[in-house]
């Protein structure tokens, strides 16, 4: 009986280690998304704030982390360095800048072009008239956003070099306070922050996109994320593509939800801030990549790139079933 006994009590220990195994399997199989996003990533930002991404997620096992960014260069470079798995969308300009820094990305989504969504912003009293008054000014412009290509543009046009000004790198918020302040003649800025500016401020348009600046916005992932999880990039492409139907469809209650997360902006900015973008979702086109390789010979030229840049470089992720 003793013996039995013994061999009992080491039956059911041993039981109990492997109920305790079995219990932490769940926590050991699930998996981590980790995605970045800055605040004008608003696809993500409603996937995030409906739960419709963890949800479609749910039967991969997966849960998600949401890491915030002031701007585009900064997320591409933690998602460079493995620091994240996914980013947002960023501007067009964006990539060109990680290309240049040796960075192995992929894209595996594209927002349609935007271009009226990013301007170059004056003060209503500012003499400053035409695009040439900016030769000697300060502008204020955040560096590696869309935005900055659009100045390159908008300079180029008027017959000016970027020598021919004083830039003034600044992230979004900061610039929008030293041009409220009038610590810069102008400011570079794309939405929400410029509808923001136009609605809040007295400002005038010296320009926008148009005819400009194509402003076409990517998602993009790390080569490596690409090749060992396309099931994942599935899923986050037909839920990128499903939001940004929706927004167009439901303006108003995107802004509702939005205008919250944007700090507390009203309703009818969040409105016009999303009517100047495009946020019709498709897989990216190597022959889109043109308008790539024009931002990158324009910064290369003005000497802001450390090297030339081939806009094809970067690997393209498609989906199986493409919803566009």
């Amino acid at each position: 009986m003793p013996p039995f006994i013994s061999l009992s009590r080491r039956a059911l220990l041993g039981l109990g280690l492997a109920l305790g195994l079995c219990a932490a399997l769940p926590a050991q199989a699930e998996t981590e998304l980790r995605i970045g996003y800055q605040k004008s990533s608003t696809l993500i930002a409603l996937l995030k704030a409906r739960g419709t991404l963890e949800k479609a997620l749910a039967a991969q096992d997966i849960r998600l982390s949401w890491h915030e960014f002031a701007s585009g260069q900064p997320l591409l470079e933690a998602l460079n360095v493995g620091n994240l798995d996914l980013s947002a969308d960023v501007a067009d300009t964006v990539p060109v800048f990680a290309q240049a820094a040796g960075a192995q990305l992929a894209y595996f989504a594209q927002e349609a072009p935007s271009p009226a969504a990013q301007a170059i912003l004056v003060r209503a009293d500012s003499p400053l008239r035409g695009l040439a008054d900016l030769k000697g000014k300060k502008v204020a412009v955040t560096k590696a956003a869309g935005s900055h290509y659009l100045l390159l543009a908008a300079l180029a046009r008027a017959g000016l070099k970027f020598s021919d000004i004083q830039p003034a790198y600044l992230t979004p918020a900061d610039g929008r306070a030293a041009f409220e302040n009038g610590k810069v003649d102008a400011w570079v800025t794309w939405e929400p922050f410029l509808s923001s500016a136009q609605r809040q401020l007295s400002t005038r348009t010296l320009a926008d996109g148009e005819q400009l600046a194509a402003y076409q916005r990517y998602y993009l992932t790390s080569q490596r994320f690409a090749r060992e999880h396309p099931q994942v990039l599935e899923v986050v492409f037909a839920e990128l593509v499903k939001a940004g139907d929706w927004l167009r469809a439901n303006p108003r209650e995107a802004a509702r939800i939005l205008a919250p997360l944007w700090g507390n902006l009203a309703p009818e900015i969040v409105e016009q801030a999303n009517a100047r973008r495009s946020y019709r979702v498709r897989p990216v086109q190597v022959e889109s990549l043109a308008e790539q390789q024009k931002i990158a010979d324009a910064f290369f030229a003005e000497g802001l790139l450390p090297r030339r840049v081939d806009a094809h470089d970067l690997s393209i992720w498609q989906p199986q079933t493409a919803a566009r």
